[in-house]
């Protein structure tokens, strides 16, 4: 089974409004978007950027578990990137 590495760069991108992370898998290093839409579904009051983040580092190993489902399944954006849904997230 492949090693997933998730380093501890999860940050608020204004121009995607997204939270981003990195992936690591052998050679292929990326990016995880998680889009603002995403957390408006996840959180009961607005999702600010700050917010965002903290629900992201709040719910980590959930995040991180449905990025290694996108890339196993090969999920990837036209970018090569992995952008996660509501739906990536359900268990």
């Amino acid at each position: 089974m492949p090693i997933f590495t998730f380093p501890d760069d999860a940050e608020w991108d204004e121009v995607l409004r997204a939270v981003t992370f990195s992936v690591e898998i052998g050679e292929y290093k990326g990016v995880v978007r998680v889009p603002r839409a995403v957390f408006q579904r996840l959180l009961p009051m607005s999702p600010t950027p700050e917010r965002c983040v903290e629900a992201f580092h709040l719910e980590r190993a959930r995040f991180e578990q449905a990025a290694e489902r996108c890339i196993r399944e090969r999920r990837l954006g036209a970018d090569g990137q992995v952008e996660l849904t509501t739906a990536d997230l359900k268990p």
